[in-house]
């Protein structure tokens, strides 16, 4: 993996690469005293991953992953703990308080690695998600600061909270995800999943029945929504289902 090191500690920036050179997985391609330096690498080069510290002058490191358009992993490395939620708030892999043991830098690393692995093998069925065989299609999310992989299959419905979605499943308890309906209806396939109100997708395979606007997936009762309704009963059409 790529990374660079933006942090206005030249002390701190040595210790973080002396640790990063004896992880062969990672390649250390910048090292960056500023927000605006690692601006230019970022334009410049493929980086996958960003130690980064969070106090520092002109642009803080919460400010500078808010500006970017792509965001590659990221390891906040601080001298203050109080920003811990700020950090996983953002999708941080991991929050490293100063002075780093290494023990601690190899295990937030070793998370980020894994991750980039499961992210690399699954682009491409992602990209071919509504072809195959069902059975091994999957979605990952992110749950609890872990990356984790989720069945299609297993998908009963799925229900908007705000800035966060709750996957539910069968025979599991649901999995909650900081992420919005809009994307998910982007990642799943439309031949399997559809949008049935502002604050539900719905399996096609996991509806027991419909009655009086509303689907009926187990004991659940999910509405249909005024917005959603033509588009839902004309793809059941469609699909030869009867109402």
């Amino acid at each position: 993996m790529n990374c660079i090191i933006v942090d206005d500690e030249p002390l701190a920036q040595q210790v973080i690469e002396d640790y990063a050179i004896t992880i062969p997985y990672l390649t250390v391609i910048a090292k960056c005293s500023s927000a605006f330096e690692a601006f230019d690498v970022l334009r410049q080069k493929k980086v996958d991953l960003i130690f980064l510290d969070i106090q520092m002058p002109n642009v803080s490191g919460i400010d500078f992953l808010n500006s970017l358009e792509y965001k590659p992993m990221i390891i906040f490395t601080t001298a203050f703990s109080e920003y811990a939620l700020d950090a996983f708030n953002l999708n941080a892999m991991d929050y490293l308080v100063k002075p780093i043991p290494f023990d601690r830098f190899l295990k937030a690393v070793n998370k980020a690695f894994d991750y980039y692995n499961l992210k690399n093998r699954s682009q491409e069925p992602a990209k071919e998600i509504h072809t195959g065989p069902a059975p091994e299609k999957y979605i990952l999310v992110k749950s609890e600061y872990h990356t984790q992989k989720v069945d299609l299959n297993d998908i009963t419905y799925i229900e908007g909270l705000k800035d966060y979605i709750k996957i539910h499943l069968v025979n599991s308890k649901p999995v909650v995800t900081l992420n919005s309906l809009r994307n998910m209806v982007e990642k799943l396939p439309s031949d399997q999943f559809v949008r049935v109100h502002k604050s539900f997708i719905v399996s096609l395979t996991k509806v027991d029945s419909i009655s009086r606007n509303r689907i009926i997936i187990g004991e659940t009762y999910i509405p249909i929504g005024d917005n959603f309704k033509d588009e839902f009963y004309a793809l059941l059409k469609d699909r030869n289902i009867s109402i």
